[in-house]
This record gives structure tokens, sequence and C-alpha cells, in this order.
């Protein structure tokens, strides 16, 4: 029995190791979601979004601070969009966004 449990320990912890290199390269996952409101005045952004396996956050709607204002322009609340979040020194952050509209 304490065979088979330290062996899904490890596992467990490499399948983990794994997940955190791949984005600690830089590589976050993109993440699909629906554009719910604009603030560009405050730099955020309330999306409803699938699952964020970076940050083990489940889909959810709600709000994120953008890294640049720029990156709202030409958005739209109902837009389709997919993006990729970070946390930045504690804060949800919004680093890329692009339409995920069906051509």
């Amino acid at each position: 029995m304490w065979k088979m449990r330290s062996k899904t320990v490890a596992v467990m912890l490499v399948t983990s190791l794994i997940s955190v290199a791949s984005f600690a390269d830089g590589h976050l996952p993109e993440v699909e979601a629906e554009v719910r409101r604009i603030d560009q005045n405050a730099g955020k952004i309330t999306l409803r979004h699938g699952n964020i396996p970076n940050l083990d956050m489940p889909p959810m709607t709600m709000v994120f601070q953008v890294e640049e204002r720029a990156l709202l322009d030409g958005v739209a609340v109902g837009d389709q969009v997919v993006v990729t979040i970070e946390q930045v020194e504690g804060a949800y952050t919004l680093k890329s966004i692009r339409s995920n509209a069906s051509p």
C-alpha cells in the first residue's frame, strides 16, 4: 500500500512540475472568453472565461487588470476572444487578447 501511495504522489509531483515549467518559460495558456464589460479608464475588463490552468482557476466571470490599456482598443462587449492571463504582483492581469470570431 505504501509503495502504491508513494508512486501516486511521485507521479502527481512530476505532472505538476511539468505543468509549472511549461508556464514558467513564458508560454501562457490561451483561454477562450466572452467580454462582459470594459472599463477603459480603470484599465479593467470583465470576462466570462474558461478554465485558466496556470492559475488553477475554474471557469467563471471576473474582472481583470490589463497589462496595457491599448489591449482594450478594438474590443467590445459581447466579443468572443482568446486571452492569456497571469498573476502579477498579486493581481490577475490580462497579458494578451485577440478575437476568436468565426470566419
